[in-house]
């Protein structure tokens, strides 16, 4: 697809406009949208089909300050710049990748061990959202061990790359994750339950046909038997809406019949508790392994 072609289709002209996402390093599936950037100071997010192919858009700050948001323009490919801000605005990011990197990934070992919290009051309170916020907790750890390993969180390929990393203490927590999220329970029927569920979810938080995505994703994944994969997907794009969620959840009980087959959760009161506690320990571990690291 030529890039530059798409601008005039959606309409984003007069603004830095770049390509993010695995397009932008060439590790993409063939299911992969394109993801879009155009720094126009806006927030909304839009999904567009054009010749065929998926687009999603981003709009963007050329002053944006958040590690995470950063961390996904690193590598960005521009597609239109003329007056050179953008270009400028990568070099920045680029001579503050470590410092960047290192926020983010304490931000998100911060944000597992208050999922992880949550879920253990929630066992006390018989809070129907507990194993809810266990997977959540399970997911933003996965986040922190992929930027440990300087590779940035991308849901469609990131256990492809865990696979490959090399063997040490800290990548060995992955287990951890592996066995909160279960994915060892990946089935093409159970799959198609999640899908079905996660694609009402996102309906309903996002409305924005982020799901023709999902769906797009979810049948490359399954006819290519990475049925693991397309589990942990599924997963976490549904903690990504729930924390869009977050504050206003708890009122929202009627989410918690299509979350507990969304994210496939726990149901034994027992097994959510430990599971919580197992990740609290492993991510206080890990923050005391690397405090020293980023003094």
């Amino acid at each position: 697809m030529e890039l530059k072609n798409l601008i005039p289709k959606l309409l984003i002209s007069h603004f830095p406009i770049g390509l993010g996402g695995c397009r932008s390093n060439g590790m993409n599936f063939e299911c992969c949208e394109y993801n879009i950037t155009v720094f126009d100071d806006k927030k909304n997010e839009s999904i567009h089909e054009i010749d065929g192919e998926l687009i999603k858009l981003h709009h963007g700050s050329l002053s944006e300050t958040n590690p995470a948001i950063l961390r996904q323009f690193e590598n960005m490919r521009i597609i239109s710049d003329e007056q050179w801000k953008l270009r400028i605005f990568l070099t920045e990011i680029k001579e503050k990748q470590t410092k960047i990197s290192n926020s983010y990934t304490q931000s998100c070992l911060v944000d597992a061990g208050i999922c992880a919290t949550r879920a253990k009051e929630g066992i006390k309170t018989s809070d129907p959202f507990a194993p809810v916020w266990v997977k959540c907790s399970a997911f933003f750890l996965a986040d922190a061990i992929s930027l440990i390993n300087l590779k940035r969180p991308s849901p469609t390929h990131m256990l492809e790359s865990i696979r490959k990393f090399k063997k040490n203490n800290i990548n060995e927590n992955f287990e951890i994750v592996h066995q909160c999220l279960g994915i060892e329970r990946a089935s093409t029927s159970l799959l198609h339950r999640m899908l079905k569920s996660t694609v009402g979810f996102s309906d309903m938080v996002e409305s924005n046909g982020h799901s023709k995505i999902i769906e797009r994703k979810y049948s490359y994944l399954v006819q290519n038997s990475f049925l693991s994969d397309c589990y942990f997907y599924l997963g976490y794009t549904n903690r990504n809406n729930i924390i869009k969620i977050k504050d206003s959840l708890h009122k929202k009980l009627d989410f918690i019949h299509i979350l507990r087959v969304a994210l496939d959760t726990e149901s034994d009161p027992l097994v959510v508790e430990h599971h919580a506690s197992l990740l609290l320990k492993t991510i206080n571990e890990i923050l005391s392994t690397i405090k020293n690291q980023y003094v």
